[in-house]
């Protein structure tokens, strides 16, 4: 499935170095980046592999692995809010954050870093697998009006609990959730079944925006942690409308930004620019203040 514009994001940072490496070893230095997976099983499935192109879906990043001619699975990663990935040369001084190290040959190696030891590295057996549990990918083209109306029809959950559910569309973050209602001119507590096609089709479109705009500008930096596999911190927060931005002045019109509390994660609307649905078009889901 084709992606949209043709723009630099983390897997084409990592695609250009890793596709075609040979995986020599593998260190684990904080055994929890590899969940249920464990450090021995995890090396068994690296070592001695290819690395294949890098690819994404959703939040999602996959490197398929080859042996000789065959498949051999894929390992995953999910970066979580301060997961990165580099490339350096092998012998390094080990740096405080650093989690997993994949040895490659010519002396180099893949460093996974977090700081907040969120991101989680696994494996599968294929790239269909991995991503068995989640929905369509939110960048893909093919997610259109009439995709979009077909994921959201008879869903009586909030609009935007609905787009966070990695399950039915995967890729956005509540970041991007926000900023794409504000520009939808969607308020976050409208029954995601309520959407009418024309706005499926405006939603689908910011969506699109949204991604693109945050994907060109390298993604949305809160402290010195984020970087791109590059170093490069993001700069997408220059262009936040509504995200993190409570009691300022909303930046479609003279109104100020609220925020609340749904389903535990912070949210942020213009009451002007996002007004409150119709009795009928209201999900059962409410703020916390």
């Amino acid at each position: 499935m084709p992606e949209l514009p043709e723009v630099e994001t983390v897997r084409s940072q990592l695609a250009r170095p890793l596709a075609g490496r040979f995986i020599r070893g593998v260190t684990v230095l904080w055994s929890r980046t590899l969940g249920a997976t464990g450090g021995e099983r995890f090396a068994e499935h690296l070592v001695g592999a290819r690395i294949g192109t890098a690819q994404r879906h959703g939040k999602l990043l996959l490197f398929p692995l080859q042996r000789g001619q065959k498949d051999a699975g894929v390992f995953h990663a999910h970066l979580r809010m301060t997961g990165r990935f580099l490339v350096r040369e092998c012998g390094a001084t080990t740096g405080l954050w650093d989690r997993v190290l994949v040895h490659l040959d010519g002396d180099e190696e893949l460093v996974f870093l977090d700081v907040r030891k969120f991101g989680r590295l696994g494996i599968a057996s294929s790239c269909a697998k991995a991503i068995e549990t989640l929905g369509p990918d939110a960048w893909h083209a093919a997610l259109d009006g009439a995709a979009l109306a077909t994921l959201l029809g008879g869903r009586r959950t909030a609009l935007k609990s609905t787009l966070l559910d990695q399950s039915v569309l995967a890729g956005l973050g509540n970041i991007y959730v926000d900023e794409s209602l504000h520009r939808a001119k969607l308020h976050p507590l409208r029954r995601a079944g309520s959407l009418a096609d024309k706005e499926c089709a405006k939603l689908a479109q910011v969506i699109h925006h949204v991604l693109e705009r945050a994907i060109s500008r390298s993604g949305s930096s809160f402290d010195a942690f984020y970087r791109t596999p590059e170093g490069k911190p993001g700069d997408f927060q220059s262009e936040f409308r509504v995200y993190g931005r409570h009691g300022k002045r909303c930046r479609g019109c003279p109104d100020t930004i609220r925020r609340a509390v749904l389903g535990q994660r912070g949210t942020w609307w213009c009451p002007s620019c996002q007004p409150s649905p119709r009795r009928s078009e209201m999900a059962s889901a409410r703020f916390r203040r």
